[in-house]
């Protein structure tokens, strides 16, 4: 297999927004995990499991499913404030052999630039495979990045729809 084809195999997505407000309070609002289910309408719960230092640990649950199951995983973040950037991994990949994410901050502005640049391979009996997922990610993460914004331009006084 060519690097080329092995390259084609890996999920990766790389999408930004842009946010009408400054760089600290989108910093301090999107890296306060216990509140992200206000910050994103598809989380139901997050529960910290463990902080150290700058890594926090913690459990994500969606909101149930059309069949009622409820989704749920365990990642990691550790933010770095001095570069403006936050690397991120699941600890319970789930269908994932591994996700991995970066969330990547620039003032741009009088405003941020906010970046998510995520690098996944799925399982082999996952329900979607490498383009599939990729599809999905860059759909909802336009949908999440969005409401984010709206959000947090609403707190710094400067929202528009």
């Amino acid at each position: 297999m060519t690097i080329e084809q092995q390259a084609r195999q890996i999920g990766h997505t790389d999408n930004s927004v842009y946010i009408d407000a400054g760089i600290d309070l989108v910093w301090e609002l999107t890296n306060d995990v216990a509140s992200w289910p206000r910050l994103f309408t598809e989380y139901a719960a997050a529960e910290i499991l463990h902080q150290e230092g700058d890594t926090v640990r913690f459990r994500l649950s969606l909101h149930p499913d059309d069949t009622g199951k409820v989704w749920s995983w365990v990642s990691e973040r550790t933010v770095d404030r001095a570069a403006r950037r936050v690397t991120a991994r699941r600890v319970e990949p789930g269908p994932f052999v591994y996700m991995n994410i970066q969330w990547i901050y620039q003032p741009e502005g009088d405003g941020t630039r906010m970046r998510w640049v995520q690098d996944f391979k799925m399982r082999p009996d996952a329900p979607l495979d490498d383009g599939g997922m990729t599809d999905r990610i860059n759909a909802n993460t336009t949908i999440q990045m969005d409401v984010i914004r709206q959000k947090i331009e609403q707190a710094e006084g400067r929202g528009r729809d």
